[in-house]
């Protein structure tokens, strides 16, 4: 065990674990009035539900061994976190505990960036029935073949802090939904579905950008120079897609907005996660 290492993993545990209220406050201010309590709602509820199924059995089904199915790992080997103790340095310097909490936090925003779909169409039962069937459908398997089990991995692919774990399972999610269900203007054909509160879209940005520092530094998973390249990466490509997003949207409208440089910076963030720690 490394000191310095278990530090910066446990301040990049809090560091991940405030994204999901950072992604509550950016999709409350894009969306209408009427939904900004319903998308916090949705995001924070994912905070309780995903921990509740992660210490519970989603740890081992993503990091735990393959005895009857190589879809999941065996959900019995750490379930309640059990014999953890054991995963000791084998994923760095760092405690088993430490690693299983930081990778949980993964696990609680993964579905949180798919609500931003789900405003006006999706009622908050079925949201929550879909994001559990979710987790364990799509996002525990491929946590377990890139991260777990890394057969994914020995075939070439990489995937240093979650681009295809993360990132493509929630897009494609989303996008699944926006196709299945009615578009909002059908719902509502009056339907105003332009930003109600710029400031909230602001904060949420703030608090994902100083947030990402430790989603993508701490995939190094130690205090070292890999997590250093990732960190100076990831402020890197969050500012230039700020800037470029803005001179295109200059171009294009006539003049930059405050929400064009939000959204784009979290698109450059996004962009940079599954290569930080690599280029």
């Amino acid at each position: 065990m490394d000191s310095g290492d278990t530090a910066w993993m446990l301040m990049s545990c809090g560091l991940v674990n405030l994204m999901t209220p950072g992604l509550a406050f950016f999709y409350g201010g894009l969306v209408r009035q009427q939904n900004v309590l319903t998308m916090i709602m949705q995001n924070y509820v994912s905070m309780g539900l995903m921990t509740i199924c992660w210490i519970a059995w989603g740890y081992s089904m993503c990091f735990g061994e393959n005895k009857t199915s190589y879809i999941w790992g065996n959900p019995a080997s750490h379930a309640m976190l059990s014999g953890i103790e054991n995963d000791d340095g084998n994923y760095g310097a760092i405690p088993g505990t430490v690693f299983a909490a930081f990778q949980g936090m993964f696990a609680v925003i993964t579905p949180a960036l798919m609500t931003g779909a789900f405003a006006d169409r999706v009622m908050f039962k079925p949201y929550l029935l879909f994001i559990f069937l979710w987790i364990h459908l799509v996002y525990y398997p491929f946590c377990h073949w890139i991260w777990g089990a890394v057969w994914m991995a020995d075939e070439g692919v990489w995937d240093f802090a979650g681009g295809i774990v993360v990132h493509c399972t929630a897009g494609f999610g989303a996008l699944a939904v926006v196709m299945a269900l009615p578009h909002r203007k059908k719902l509502e054909p009056e339907l105003d579905t332009d930003p109600h509160n710029i400031p909230f879209v602001a904060l949420g940005t703030a608090l994902l950008w100083f947030s990402w520092f430790g989603f993508n530094g701490g995939s190094a998973l130690g205090a070292n120079q890999q997590a250093g390249y990732a960190l100076i990466n990831t402020e890197i490509s969050a500012s230039c897609a700020l800037f470029v997003w803005l001179m295109i949207e200059w171009v294009h409208k006539g003049k930059p907005t405050l929400v064009g440089a939000c959204v784009g910076a979290i698109a450059g963030l996004a962009t940079v996660t599954p290569a930080a720690g690599f280029v």
